[in-house]
């Protein structure tokens, strides 16, 4: 089984369209070693021509043109995505499901109800493409069961409820769901790998942490360096933890709790465009290394 990443940064990509930090102004001018990222989201297959998308982002259109196995030319007009899985509805996350509109048959959806009603509702993708090609709706439970997903009948996917927000415009923004945010245990049946799935992570839970240590690898929130970063930068006025994310360094930080971890690969995806990561020759990249700790780039493989 093969786990592709699509796109690794965080909402906004890399660099960021507004942004004139010192990555985003670098990257442009070529004065720093870095690479381009795009919105975070990842496609996992077994026959390396049926696809589930894990994450619908913005960007894409740009990801299947990176990724000629989505577009497998079967037919006149043919698509490698099968269906696409949604771990929020953060805009960052759901918005590349309009550019899928012009699907011959239903798009199958798999999402949690909360997430469901909150694009069929406060920012409503699914009422949308309904005049289009229509959406399968397929609720994701929260309780404790995995399930699959056809053409992949010997993956399975265990969804891990997070503790985090709804987005910012959903109805219950401030009154936390079960559901409105997960992590994804996805396990291979013949092989017996799992991968644990969880771009934004804010808060390490027993459940979190008992499903970080059965996984043989960690693909997690790797959104900020420090918990204070974007408030230093005046890129913000909110530190990661209030956005939802676990910064790297720190006590209790990302470093520590993935030193705990027995995994055989720990890397870091949804990279904000402000983390120092973002540059090979950084000494936080240094530290990393240090730790057995990647970072993703877009068209990274994992094989399972």
């Amino acid at each position: 089984m093969k786990i592709r990443i699509l796109g690794s940064a965080a909402g906004g990509g890399f660099p960021q369209w507004n942004c004139n930090c010192a990555n985003c102004d670098g990257l442009r001018k070529g004065s720093i070693d870095a690479v381009a990222r795009t919105q975070s989201s990842i496609a996992v297959s077994e026959n390396g021509s049926d696809w589930l998308l894990v994450n619908a982002s913005p960007d894409i259109l740009a990801q299947i043109r990176a990724n000629p196995a989505l577009q497998p030319a079967r037919a006149v007009r043919d698509s490698g995505i099968c269906a696409v899985l949604l771990m929020d509805a953060q805009i960052d996350h759901v918005t590349g499901l309009l550019m899928l509109r012009e699907r011959a048959t239903p798009l199958p959806l798999y999402a949690t109800a909360q997430v469901l009603a909150d694009l069929s509702q406060a920012l409503p993708i699914t009422r949308v493409l309904g005049h289009y090609c229509g959406i399968d709706a397929r609720p994701i439970a929260i309780d404790g069961a995995a399930l699959t997903i056809p053409p992949l009948h010997a993956t399975t996917f265990l969804p891990v409820p997070l503790r985090s927000k709804a987005p910012p415009y959903s109805p219950h923004r401030d009154d936390p769901h079960p559901g409105d945010n997960i992590g994804l245990t996805i396990r291979n049946g013949t092989s017996g790998e799992s991968l644990f799935y969880a771009p934004g992570l804010g808060e390490i839970t027993p459940q979190v942490e008992a499903a970080m240590r059965r996984a043989d690898v960690l693909l997690v929130d790797g959104t900020c360096w420090s918990d204070d970063e974007m408030l230093a930068m005046g890129l913000s006025r909110k530190t990661a933890r209030m956005m939802g994310h676990l910064a790297q360094s720190g006590p209790g930080g990302m470093i520590e709790v993935l030193d705990r971890m027995p995994a055989r690969r720990k890397i870091l995806i949804h990279i904000n465009n402000s983390n120092p990561i973002l540059r090979e020759d950084a000494p936080q990249r240094a530290v990393l290394a240090a730790h057995g700790i990647e970072v993703a780039v877009d068209g990274m493989e994992i094989d399972l």
